[in-house]
C-alpha cells in the first residue's frame, strides 16, 4: 500500500507516475483542500480537481489546471455582464463544481462527493480530502499587513507580492478525513509529492494527527523536492520560501521535512547539495525530477518507491 500527500500540477503528475509503476488499487491520495474556495455560490476545490482530471487523462496539459478542449462562453458573458471574473472557470469544469456544490448542499461530504467524481471519471486510485471540516489558507502581505484568501493571493494577484506569513484558518478545529490516517498508517511507503511545501503541503500538515503520524515513521516517508536547482518549476514555492527567511533550495526543504521525512528525492542538478540534504538529517536521493511526461513521470515514481523499500530496513 502507498499513500501520497498531494498538493496540485506537481503532485497529479507525481500521482500519473505512481499509477503506471504499481496497482493503482494500492494508491491512495490526501489531497490539500486549503486552496478551495466559494466563488459565485459554488464550491471549488482546485487541487483535487486538478489531480481528478490528470488521472483521468482530462486535463490541460499546456495551461496545467482544468479540462482539455475547455469553453470559456460562460466567463465571457459574466465578464460582459460586469461580473466577477477575474478566477476563470471553463464550461465544462462548472459541471463539476456544480455537482459538487449540489451535493454538499444536499448532506454528503466532501469525502463523498470526491469519492463519486473520481468514479465516475474513471480514476483507479483512491482519492481523500486532507478533510472535510473547512481549512482555508490566507497569507499576510508583506507591503500592507493585509490577509487575503489563497486564491486572492494566487490569481488575482498573480502571487506577484511579496508576503510575511501564511496561516491555515480552521486547522486546528479540523479532523483528518475518514481513511486519511488509516492510509498513512497502513502504507508501506509515504510519498511527500513534489507540491509546494508551504501552501500545499503546510494546510495538509496542520490538521491534526497528520505530522505525528508521520514521525512515527518517518523512516519510509519519502519526500520530493518541488525546487530544482534553487527555483520551482511551478509557482511561487521559491519566493515564499524566501519570504518566510527560510532557503529556496533543496536544503530548505530538507529542513522543512527533517521531522516527518527520512528519505528526499532531489534533482541531478542539485546533486552538490545532497551532503548538506544528509546533514539536515535525512538520506538523499539524486535523480531526475522533472517530469516532462510520462515516462519521466514512472522512471521517478520507480526511483521514490525504491527509496522507500531501502527505508523500511533500516
Amino acid at each position: 500500500m502507498i499513500a501520497a500527500l498531494a498538493g496540485g500540477v506537481g503532485a497529479a503528475r507525481m500521482l500519473r507516475g505512481l499509477v503506471q509503476v504499481t496497482d493503482p488499487a494500492e494508491l491512495t491520495a490526501v489531497v490539500n483542500t486549503g486552496d478551495d474556495t466559494v466563488l459565485h455560490g459554488l464550491h471549488i476545490s482546485p487541487d483535487i480537481d486538478t489531480v481528478t482530471y490528470t488521472l483521468a487523462g482530462r486535463n490541460d496539459e499546456a495551461r496545467g489546471w482544468g479540462l482539455a478542449g475547455e469553453t470559456w462562453t460562460v466567463m465571457a458573458a459574466l465578464e460582459d455582464l460586469g461580473g466577477d471574473a477575474w478566477f476563470q472557470l471553463g464550461d465544462r469544469d462548472l459541471a463539476t463544481h456544480l455537482y459538487r456544490t449540489q451535493r454538499l448542499a444536499e448532506g454528503a461530504t466532501l469525502s463523498a462527493v470526491t469519492a463519486d467524481l473520481a468514479a465516475r471519471m474513471g480514476v483507479r486510485i483512491r482519492l481523500l480530502p486532507m478533510s472535510d471540516d473547512p481549512v482555508r489558507t490566507s497569507l499576510v502581505l508583506a507591503a500592507d499587513g493585509r490577509r487575503v484568501g489563497f486564491q486572492d493571493y494566487f490569481v488575482r494577484l498573480g502571487h506577484a507580492v511579496a508576503v510575511s506569513s501564511v496561516h491555515f484558518e480552521g486547522a486546528a478545529e479540523s479532523r483528518p478525513a475518514p481513511g486519511v490516517l488509516e492510509a498513512i498508517e497502513d502504507a508501506e511507503t509515504v510519498v511527500i509529492c513534489p507540491s509546494n511545501p508551504v501552501v500545499s503541503l503546510g494546510p495538509l500538515l496542520a490538521v491534526p494527527g497528520v505530522a505525528g503520524l508521520l514521525r512515527s515513521r518517518r523512516s519510509t516517508v519519502v519526500a520530493v523536492s518541488p525546487i530544482v536547482g534553487g527555483a520551482a518549476l511551478k509557482g511561487p514555492a521559491d519566493r515564499l520560501l524566501a519570504e518566510l527567511g527560510e532557503e529556496p533550495s533543496v536544503v530548505g526543504v530538507a529542513r522543512r521535512y527533517a521531522e516527518i521525512a527520512g528519505c528526499l528525492v532531489v534533482d541531478e542538478v542539485d546533486a552538490d547539495l545532497a551532503g548538506a540534504v544528509a546533514d539536515c538529517g535525512l538520506r538523499c536521493v539524486v535523480a531526475p525530477t522533472v517530469m516532462h511526461g510520462p515516462s519521466e513521470a514512472a522512471a521517478l515514481a520507480e526511483v521514490v518507491l525504491a527509496a522507500g523499500r531501502e527505508g523500511s530496513t533500516r
